[in-house]
């Protein structure tokens, strides 16, 4: 029997048997490639396994199909796709590739699509909550569910768009970029780069942080006028914020504000370093706090809204199953009532 062994440069290629023009893979102890890799696969399931509990429970409660919902259910199937492809990180973690030149594109096409769908959906449910604390009046009939379903159809086929024009040439000539075989490696052109800056941080952040801005001080001159029993007075009128819309914002308020802080590193890290100036293991890390907020933002629905426990529990008792069960109003009835509420109006 003829054992041969690896010299140690050919233990630092992704493919030995090609020699130097192989990629050398990035060397780490066992141990610490372990940990990384328990973490961040811990990461990808817990966040698919989550935002698809949200999914479900939108998609299959009728009482669950408001204009504000469907926002949710976007955000949610984004936030998927985010978890999806954390399993590509886990198996990049030693810098090599190990799967197609296309898979590559692939990887970095859903990535993108994916965060700016998240980022786009953020700023309609700002919209949506100025709009409903600002112009309650006239809230219902702007904002229907058919809106916001074509809100939402729009900003995804936007993201589809834009990035299949940023991307246009890697997925002309995958891998045509790589400078040695097991790399993975996108380009894009510093015009595209400043554009998706725009389009995916500057603007958005912008947008967000003015119309929350007014959300607050209605918000406040509603505490106000409650505490004195004294009307509201806004540019529209005089005027009543419902309780559970200053609530859906302050709870929503909780989502915007958490995506900007996960947003915000690695964008202000590439405009401090210049396009081509952050180093590879900074952009890792940015990365993992820009994606870690697809991983938040169930875990924030699960501690604020009451409906989203409710769905959890329904799904996993596998009540769901149970015919009717989608007609249950599933926003007032208790658990406990679940059952009987399948079969009629919870009492």
């Amino acid at each position: 029997l003829l054992l041969t062994m690896s010299t140690p440069d050919e233990a630092e290629l992704c493919y030995p048997h090609l020699g130097n023009s192989s990629c050398r893979r990035i060397m780490r102890s066992h141990s610490v490639s372990v940990l990384i890799s328990i973490i961040l696969s811990s990461i990808s399931v817990l966040t698919v396994t989550l935002n698809l509990l949200v999914i479900i429970s939108i998609s299959h409660f009728k009482k669950l199909h408001t204009p504000t919902n469907f926002l949710l259910l976007s955000l949610a199937l984004s936030d998927f796709s985010v978890g999806f492809v954390w399993i590509f990180q886990i198996l990049l973690l030693d810098g090599c590739w190990y799967f197609s030149d296309g898979w590559c594109v692939f990887n970095a096409f859903l990535t993108s699509i994916s965060t700016a769908a998240s980022v786009g959906t953020v700023v309609l449910i700002s919209v949506d909550r100025y709009v409903a604390v600002c112009d309650p009046m006239h809230y219902s009939t702007k904002v229907t569910p058919n809106t916001a379903k074509m809100s939402v159809v729009l900003c995804w086929f936007c993201s589809v768009v834009c990035y299949t024009t940023m991307l246009k040439d890697n997925i002309e000539h995958p891998g045509g970029f790589n400078t040695c075989v097991g790399e993975c490696v996108v380009y894009l052109p510093p015009v595209a780069g400043i554009v998706s800056l725009l389009l995916k941080f500057l603007i958005p952040v912008s947008i967000i942080v003015v119309l929350y801005v007014r959300v607050f001080a209605v918000a406040v001159s509603q505490a106000r006028a409650m505490r004195s029993h004294v009307t509201v007075v806004t540019l529209h009128g005089s005027l009543k914020v419902n309780r559970s819309e200053l609530k859906a914002a302050r709870a929503l308020g909780v989502v915007v504000v958490v995506s900007i802080m996960c947003l915000s590193p690695l964008y202000i890290a590439t405009l401090s370093a210049g396009f081509a100036g952050l180093k590879a293991s900074s952009y890792v890390v940015f990365s993992c706090v820009f994606f870690i907020n697809s991983l938040l933002n169930p875990v924030i629905y699960a501690f604020l809204y009451p409906w989203f426990r409710k769905c959890v529990k329904c799904i996993f008792s596998l009540q769901i199953l149970k015919s009717g069960s989608s007609e249950a109003n599933i926003l007032s009835c208790s658990h406990a009532k679940f059952v009987l509420m399948i079969f009629g109006s919870c009492p």
